[in-house]
């Protein structure tokens, strides 16, 4: 079993499969390394595909209160990449892990060849974060109450997540079967960690005006959450591109696998081509028409 140890001694679980140029997959809360199979089956014939377990996922460690947060979820990926002896990937995250990814790319994009960033917002909007703090609080109360067969019930049939049901019963059914064998403290712990006190991205406008590294927003159209935060950070990021699955919700990555890979692997073709451009400053002119006063 290959492991990466983190900086405070917590340990790794990862698999990786294929030769070339690495990308890392960093896994969304309601789910694991699993998740990411319909990529590593794909990229893997043309990429060295890593994935993880998040702390907090066996068989990665479960450690207590206190070692979770996003700057170490952040850091996580880098122990994933030393001990795999990678120097440099392709970051590709879904909700939290995009999250991650964002965060990798303000703090570490020189050990970045690109950064995906989907599914990506939740509990961002300012006039939101209140209602986020408690809803993760209240959740992590079930998880720790109610246990993890109650939760997955619960928390796979949010808002966001009824698409993938209606597209694919026996896909979803997986998918909530795999939530419900989550670690309950691991889960609890990484829903107030990292989840509840992770800064709003309406914070981190400055910091990724500086970003280089190229940069792919990828959102469903009906991932209510993430449509104005996604509108939001490719204004504010200059390498960004935004993309938007129709009819989709959350779970991207799995709901909608072909058009998912389909458009990563166009990205990721034209930054290892290097023709991904910087945004032209005259696109973001005050000006509607282009005429000048």
């Amino acid at each position: 079993m290959p492991n990466a140890v983190a900086p405070d001694d917590v340990t790794l679980y990862y698999e990786e499969t294929g030769e070339g140029r690495a990308i890392i997959f960093v896994h969304e809360f309601a789910g694991d390394m699993r998740a990411w199979e319909p990529q590593m089956r794909h990229f893997g014939r043309r990429y060295r595909c890593v994935s993880y377990n998040a702390r907090g996922y066996p068989p990665s460690d479960v450690p207590p209160a206190g070692q979770y947060s996003q700057e170490i979820a952040r850091d996580d990926i880098i122990a994933v990449m030393d001990a795999a002896g990678i120097e440099k990937a392709h970051i590709v995250g879904l909700s939290m892990g995009g999250f991650a990814a964002l965060h990798f790319g303000i703090t570490h994009g020189n050990r970045a060849h690109s950064i995906t960033v989907a599914g990506c917002g939740y509990g961002a909007e300012p006039e939101k974060r209140e209602q986020f703090r408690e809803e993760t609080a209240a959740t992590a109360k079930l998880i720790e109450e109610d246990g993890a067969q109650a939760f997955a019930e619960a928390y796979s049939m949010g808002p966001t997540r009824v698409q993938f049901l209606n597209k694919n019963p026996r896909g979803f059914q997986e998918f909530k079967e795999q939530l419900a064998e989550h670690s309950t403290d691991g889960a609890a712990r990484t829903m107030l960690g990292v989840q509840r006190e992770r800064p709003s991205l309406f914070e981190l406008q400055e910091q990724m005006a500086k970003i280089t590294t190229p940069t792919l927003v990828l959102t469903g159209d009906e991932d209510w959450p993430c449509l104005l935060p996604g509108i939001m950070m490719k204004q504010a990021i200059p390498t960004a591109a935004l993309a938007v699955m129709p009819n989709c919700g959350h779970t991207i990555n799995i709901e909608d696998p072909q058009a998912f890979n389909a458009i990563v692997d166009r990205f990721l073709a034209e930054v290892d081509a290097g023709t991904w451009p910087t945004r032209d400053p005259r696109a973001m002119a005050s000006s509607i028409l282009g005429l000048k006063n």
